[in-house]
């Protein structure tokens, strides 16, 4: 008799703890759909004010001001312009940190929205627009909606949330320590330690409403390259007495390809070599002295990196030498970042979160992105789990959708709820699952 009360007992335990789980999911989306509007229009506010990595003084100050107004800790000025928001939950358990990148690009914006970016800079000598043209402003707009959801469920949380907006996501100044990185060497995953940690990317290319993400390696670890081709200047009406750095920087480029198509083994790993930006000459019938180029490395194991880039080092170092010019190779130049690592364990107990925050049909599993993030910084010290949020319209063709990084880059309004709840049950979730 006492054996089947027990059974009894814990069968109405398990209904009440399932019915709790089930309130805290309605409530988060409710809240999400309250604060919708909110978060668009943070995102346009940032959309029409992008700054820089490392120069994000005015996002930062806006996010600390709200996460102060919520009643959450705040530090600021980590990795120079970085904010961490702290907060403790009324009930024991572990510590979730739940990141976003707060920096723009030095892109000029070609959009017609109303709150497209007319800010203007020089960047690397050069006169030039910036813009959020990553998703980068939707990710922070994102992560202060959920804060603002988390705060007001303080009471039901069984662990301490970390909020880490980061700068620099997308580089920094050569020679110097930037965004994830960095704050990963100022402590920001020590104080209070972190168990786990989350982070989203919002997808152009991806129907608004969907979820994808890749369980183990989920996109290419980086590293940037500059090359620098010596040659002999001339007139350009006088080759012959030239040693032309154009013509040799053009075999080098092609050459490049080679490692590719003929030395990586595409069976197990893909990769890229693209070199981005060229410049030499100011005249049309000169021929220059020397020629830079830069560009990046994107590979899925240390093993291909280190073939990739030794084999760069010497297509555009025998290469300029069979032309009687000399390469000086820099790789990695002044980015370096590793693989994101989806933790596999965390990925498949966290998938019934993605699941019930979109839909089960609509996540899906996607093969690994050549793309690159430095979220690969904080999971290389804690399990981590890294996914993507559809930003493109409805209906849409993704083969006539602008991709990141480019001028027409655009991100549907509808796209951010779905990373709040997102976020949000993330949270509670991996608590509940492992409460103290």
């Amino acid at each position: 008799m006492k054996y089947a009360i027990s059974i009894a007992a814990l069968i109405v335990l398990a209904q009440i703890a399932a019915a709790q789980k089930s309130n805290y999911q309605a409530l988060i989306s409710s809240n999400a759909d309250k604060i919708e509007q909110k978060v668009i229009d943070w995102r346009h506010d940032f959309h029409q004010n992008p700054e820089l990595g490392n120069r994000e003084t005015r996002t930062s100050a806006i996010i600390a001001k709200h996460l102060q107004s919520l009643g959450i800790e705040v530090k600021t000025g980590i990795a120079v312009t970085g904010v961490v928001g702290i907060l403790k939950g009324d009930k024991p358990g572990p510590v979730v940190a739940i990141r976003a990148d707060m920096d723009a690009l030095p892109v000029t914006e070609k959009t017609d929205v109303p709150f497209a970016s007319k800010i203007k800079t020089t960047y690397n000598g050069m006169e030039t627009g910036v813009m959020h043209a990553c998703g980068h402003d939707g990710h922070v707009a994102i992560l202060m909606g959920v804060a603002e959801i988390l705060a007001g469920m303080k009471k039901d949380l069984k662990g301490t949330v970390v909020f880490i907006f980061q700068p620099a996501e997308e580089g920094g100044p050569k020679g110097e320590e930037f965004g994830a990185e960095r704050m990963v060497k100022e402590g920001v995953l020590d104080n209070p330690k972190v168990d786990v940690i989350f982070g989203l990317h919002m997808d152009a290319l991806l129907e608004v409403g969907k979820i994808s993400y890749h369980p183990g390696a989920a996109m290419a670890g980086t590293g940037d390259l500059k090359i620098t081709v010596k040659g002999k200047p001339s007139h350009g009406s006088q080759p012959w007495f030239s040693v032309d750095p154009i013509v040799v920087s053009a075999e080098i480029i092609n050459s490049l390809q080679t490692i590719v198509s003929r030395n990586v083994n595409l069976t197990e790993n893909p990769a890229v070599v693209t070199i981005g930006a060229i410049s030499g000459g100011n005249r049309f019938n000169i021929i220059p002295e020397q020629v830079e180029m830069s560009g990046t490395v994107r590979t899925f194991s240390a093993a291909d990196e280190a073939l990739v880039f030794s084999r760069v080092h010497q297509v555009a170092e025998k290469t300029a030498e069979s032309a009687g010019a000399t390469a000086v190779v820099e790789i990695p130049y002044s980015v370096h970042y590793p693989v994101v690592f989806n933790n596999p364990e965390l990925t498949n107990a966290m998938l019934p979160s993605l699941q019930k925050s979109a839909g089960t049909e609509n996540v899906i599993l996607k093969p690994a992105k050549t793309g690159s993030e430095d979220f690969s910084f904080f999971a290389q010290k804690v399990p981590g789990l890294y996914f993507f949020i559809g930003g493109l319209p409805k209906g849409k063709d993704p083969k006539t959708a602008a991709p990141h990084h480019t001028a027409n880059f655009y991100i549907d309004d509808s796209a951010f709820k779905t990373g709040v709840k997102a976020m949000c049950n993330l949270v509670f979730d991996y608590m509940e699952m492992n409460k103290k």
